[in-house]
């Protein structure tokens, strides 16, 4: 069945998943083939729309250049509308001072009857992403809002980890200061001891190393940390082991390449 080129009377927004490979690969390499990570369905559905939303116009571009290699665009890319998201606080996590105005302005194209695409810098909109103001102002305002499947790091991550599956945080990013990471690591370290939950966080990844460093030093011995890197890439590697064993090796992570770090206390 195809869809109809007319538009609807309220279209929707579209959750298009993007790939993790942003900043990964040295520029002028090639790029990771689009259909080992995304399904044909994502590309397919990114190529038919145009209007966009998105954290970087620019990069939101290169993965449409992308797209079009694999399945056509049917609206030159030069004549897309790309608008780009509220900027989230310091430290990540969503817009929330955002006014209603600015989310409505985003949302016009779809409550004239176009499907908007909402896209991240990386994976799944709306998941450790500012997208996900505008998601919920899409359901306050009627727009119906449709996730496509694709890749997360995060729960890519938790899958290959090996820890607890069934109870688990995503936390976000963790203090840079010194002290307070370490307060806070022991903080998630005592919740999930109790709790019997995987405790998950992301950095930076030119702060990947200090980190690791820092979960390794801080967490007990016998709690089990995983380290995943590079998640989907041709090198991607996950890891986990006791700290006990983390601390008998020098660990040392890419500055450009993004990681997931999570652990179970025992």
């Amino acid at each position: 069945m195809t869809e109809s080129s007319a538009p609807r009377a309220t279209g929707r927004l579209l959750l298009i998943p993007n790939t993790l490979d942003l900043g990964s690969v040295p520029e002028g390499s090639p790029q990771p083939d689009l259909q080992d990570v995304l399904p044909m369905g994502a590309l397919q559905a990114a190529a038919r729309l145009t209007h966009w939303v998105a954290e970087n116009a620019k990069t939101t571009r290169a993965f449409l250049k992308r797209v079009d290699a694999v399945s056509s665009l049917q609206t030159p890319l030069q004549q897309l509308h790309i608008e780009v998201l509220p900027r989230p606080p310091k430290g990540g996590g969503a817009a929330t001072n955002t006014p209603s105005s600015a989310w409505e302005a985003l949302l016009a194209p779809a409550l004239q009857g176009h499907d908007v695409g909402l896209i991240s810098e990386a994976g799944l909109p709306g998941v450790a992403d500012p997208g996900a103001g505008l998601v919920l102002a899409a359901h306050r305002a009627g727009v119906p809002v449709l996730p496509i499947s694709g890749p997360s790091s995060l729960v890519l991550a938790l899958a290959g980890s090996g820890l607890n599956g069934q109870s688990f945080a995503f936390v976000g990013y963790l203090p840079t200061d010194a002290a307070a990471r370490s307060q806070r690591i022991r903080e998630l370290e005592q919740l999930s001891r109790r709790q019997r939950q995987t405790q998950l966080v992301i950095e930076t990844p030119y702060r990947n190393t200090a980190l690791a460093q820092a979960l390794v030093q801080t967490l007990q011995p016998d709690t089990l940390l995983s380290i995943s890197c590079g998640l989907t890439l041709t090198d991607g590697w996950c890891l986990t082991h006791p700290v006990s064993r983390w601390r008998q090796q020098t660990v040392s992570l890419p500055d450009h390449i993004p990681a997931v770090f999570s652990w179970l206390a025992g």
